[in-house]
């Protein structure tokens, strides 16, 4: 557990979502034909046939625009040309399949390996990030430290800044209360080790909830004197936040449901490893 990150090797290239949204439709499709050929996707029934070809592309891309661009449901429609309530029913009922938490895990495994990894980490990072969130959001609280109005987004990362584990709570909750359902998915998932976090994670209450999970808690300094300070892999989990805030639908948080929210920060991490995967450099063959 140190602080070298070795990423595998990608092409170079400009920053640009619109050039790779391809990626990610294509890995939807994918992972939507694999839950349909294990039976976790199981047919709608309804008087409307399902959505295929052209157009189940176009809706999957009108559901990453909303993420990307933050734009109202009702205007993705107009654009698409697809009735905004088939687009929202679509991503509402994929997200209660757990269509993005299945495929976010696959890509996060397979970046993992392209990288010379183990397709599972020893240790993750955890930290939270507060957002402003309207008033019609799911909950709202106050965290008086930054002076945000809103709610507050857990993270459990791993060392490529990819995340195991996605909670979400009202700004004024502690981040010893808040980070506990993260750590509940990460002992469901069966991780076992060290949760780096910042003194922030401190306490014996948050302790022994951890050593109950079989996961212990490490709170550490990552900074002094107002200096921030990249202790051992702790930095890791700030890059991660700071990708999703490319994403403007994670702003200023309108969602309605908790789970709603966490399956617009999983689709924009599958967007991220979408596009990555797609550039990995082509390994060289010795003569």
């Amino acid at each position: 557990m140190g602080t070298a990150v070795r990423p595998a090797s990608t092409t170079p290239a400009s920053w640009d979502a619109f050039s790779d949204v391809e990626a990610f439709v294509e890995e939807v499709l994918i992972e939507l034909t694999a839950m349909a050929a294990d039976g976790s996707r199981p047919t709608r029934s309804g008087p409307k046939p399902e959505l295929t070809g052209a157009v189940l592309r176009k809706a999957i891309m009108a559901i990453w625009c909303v993420a990307f661009c933050g734009m109202q449901w009702r205007a993705i429609g107009q654009l698409s040309a697809i009735p905004f309530g088939t687009l929202y029913a679509l991503f509402a009922r994929w997200t209660r399949l757990g269509l993005w938490r299945r495929l976010l895990g696959r890509l996060r495994r397979t970046w993992r390996l392209a990288c010379g990894d183990v397709a599972e980490p020893s240790a993750v990072v955890i930290d939270s990030r507060s957002c402003p969130s309207a008033p019609s959001c799911f909950a709202r609280g106050v965290d008086g430290g930054k002076k945000i109005r809103g709610i507050k987004i857990q993270l459990a990362v791993e060392k490529y800044n990819l995340p195991l584990a996605i909670d979400a709570s009202p700004a004024n909750v502690h981040d010893t209360k808040g980070i506990v359902p993260v750590l509940r998915q990460l002992a469901e998932q069966g991780f076992q080790g060290p949760a780096i976090g910042d003194l922030g994670y401190r306490g014996n209450r948050l302790a022994k909830v951890g050593d109950g999970l079989g996961i212990t808690i490490q709170p550490i300094a990552r900074g002094r004197n107002g200096v921030f300070i990249p202790t051992e892999i702790a930095w890791v989990v700030e890059r991660s936040f700071s990708w999703l805030s490319r994403y403007r639908r994670l702003n200023t948080i309108v969602e309605r449901t908790k789970e709603h929210l966490v399956a617009f920060v999983e689709i924009a991490f599958i967007s991220i490893l979408s596009r990555r995967l797609q550039r990995l450099a082509p390994k060289q063959v010795n003569a």
